[in-house]
């Protein structure tokens, strides 16, 4: 399959959900199976972050909004009929922003999974993680944050939205026709 897949205009699959909540998991398994490039705010910003010894959270979030910015930069630059899969937590920025990045990158359509994680399971899958993620991403001070954030967040829905319920066992095989068929292959 090729990264146009046929579709009209320009089309991103936002894969959405807080931090620690199935993201990357769910973008490879789609990037795999579609041939699709996916573009991610870590991915951009963390070549960065190993350039400095510390990182605050403000310079954190900083870093942050660049990769988002990137990202859009990068779609907007694309062929018009190109479809790309964004590994992101969205709600990190305001839902405004967004819609003015989709805007300025000429997207046509919208389709988003959204990894709905229990707050508890968020922090726990995060905490896992504090020894193999790059200096500059919050520490174990931000597990009871994040664990709130996840009970409370919400998908973008400015398109067609799948929830993902982390936490069972993840229908991949419905997840790809589901996709698929939003995709029109």
């Amino acid at each position: 399959m090729s990264q146009t897949l046929g579709a009209q205009g320009k089309t991103v699959v936002m894969v959405n959900g807080v931090p620690a909540s199935g993201k990357s998991t769910i973008s490879r398994l789609l990037s795999e199976h579609f041939a699709l490039p996916i573009l991610t705010i870590d991915g951009i910003k963390e070549p960065f972050m190993a350039q400095f010894d510390e990182i605050d959270r403000p310079f954190n979030r900083r870093l942050g909004c660049a990769a988002y910015e990137v990202i859009w930069s990068i779609v907007a630059d694309s062929p018009t009929q190109c479809v790309f899969l964004i590994d992101a937590w969205f709600g990190f920025q305001p839902k405004a922003a967004l819609e003015r990045y989709l805007k300025q990158a000429g997207i046509s359509r919208v389709v988003e999974i959204w990894n709905q994680i229990p707050g508890y399971l968020a922090a726990e899958r995060y905490a896992q993680r504090l020894d193999l993620r790059r200096n500059g991403h919050p520490g174990e001070e931000y597990l009871p944050e994040l664990q709130k954030l996840a009970d409370n967040a919400e998908p973008m829905s400015l398109g067609s939205v799948y929830t993902v319920e982390q936490g069972k066992p993840v229908d991949s095989a419905a997840l790809v026709a589901w996709l698929g068929k939003e995709l029109g292959i």
